[in-house]
């Protein structure tokens, strides 16, 4: 990051550092911001713009180490893709919200962020892809223009339609999709938007399969190939995915893998870790 707060995006590594959390250059705003219910992911009701009683003064989790087994799996599974830390750093200069005199506005902002962060998580990974090269120069004008927003003020963030630019962003991601999904031999698989839930989809040909925004909850996904597989929106949680192969799935994120449940054999993309919960417990 420049002085200026301005992300140069890097010619090495992976292109996505800035899109990884850091939450010691954050403040919380992942504990304060949103609302959640009780239920299998979080064990309390929180309203939105109120710290979660785990959160403690210094922005810590008071259970961090037992998240998962105090009933906050939602907590581990959740990525804010660098959005807390360029809210608290970029867009409010490192202010605190709990010295604003409305901190609705930050979380506002936070709000905007995360989905412009995520957008930018699927189009520099569209840029990747080598099958999709006609829409080269329409994924780099919209990372641009999400990287520049991104930079822009709280006022400006606020005013963002978040609904209409992520449909418009998402029918290129859409098309982009398409084209590196063709180069699958065969008719891929199209469930998406499908309720899938609980299903058994060992034996089904998920290659290059549409899974955008499927329900996977809870779905057997054991030793199936999904590479090329789009699964953008999709719904992981608690799917089994021992075993499978996802890495050269398109538009995967590092919470869908954290919701779901694999092992040591199951294959990631590079940029995503393998969740430690997925790991056996120590002898």
């Amino acid at each position: 990051m420049s002085k200026d707060g301005a992300r140069v995006r890097s010619s090495g590594g992976d292109g996505v550092d800035h899109l990884r959390a850091d939450c010691s250059r954050c403040m919380g705003l992942c504990c304060v911001a949103p609302a959640f219910s009780a239920s299998a992911d979080f064990a309390i009701d929180k309203a939105a713009g109120r710290p979660c009683p785990n959160l403690q003064p210094d922005f810590r989790c008071g259970i961090h180490d037992r998240l998962r087994r105090d009933g906050f799996p939602g907590c581990t599974a959740f990525d804010c893709f660098g959005a807390g830390q360029q809210v608290t750093q970029v867009t409010f200069a490192g202010r605190d919200w709990r010295n604003e005199s409305d901190p609705g506005q930050m979380f506002d902002a936070f709000a905007a962020m995360l989905l412009l962060h995520e957008l930018l998580w699927y189009l520099t990974e569209a840029l990747t892809l080598a099958d999709a090269r006609s829409a080269h120069a329409e994924l780099v004008a919209a990372c641009d223009t999400t990287e520049g927003l991104t930079r822009a003020s709280p006022e400006t963030l606020a005013a963002l339609d978040r609904d209409t630019y992520a449909r418009d962003v998402g029918t290129l991601l859409h098309r982009t999709s398409a084209v590196a999904r063709s180069a699958i031999e065969g008719p891929p698989a199209d469930h998406s938007g499908a309720d899938l839930a609980g299903a058994d989809l060992r034996r089904d040909d998920l290659r290059g399969a549409g899974l955008r925004g499927a329900c996977l909850i809870g779905a057997d996904l054991r030793g199936v190939d999904l590479t090329r597989a789009d699964l953008l929106g999709a719904d992981l949680r608690s799917a089994d995915v021992s075993g499978a192969d996802l890495s050269g799935s398109i538009f995967v994120t590092q919470s869908q893998v954290a919701a779901a449940r694999g092992d040591h054999e199951t294959r990631l993309p590079a940029a995503l870790d393998r969740p430690s919960h997925w790991l056996p417990p120590a002898p």
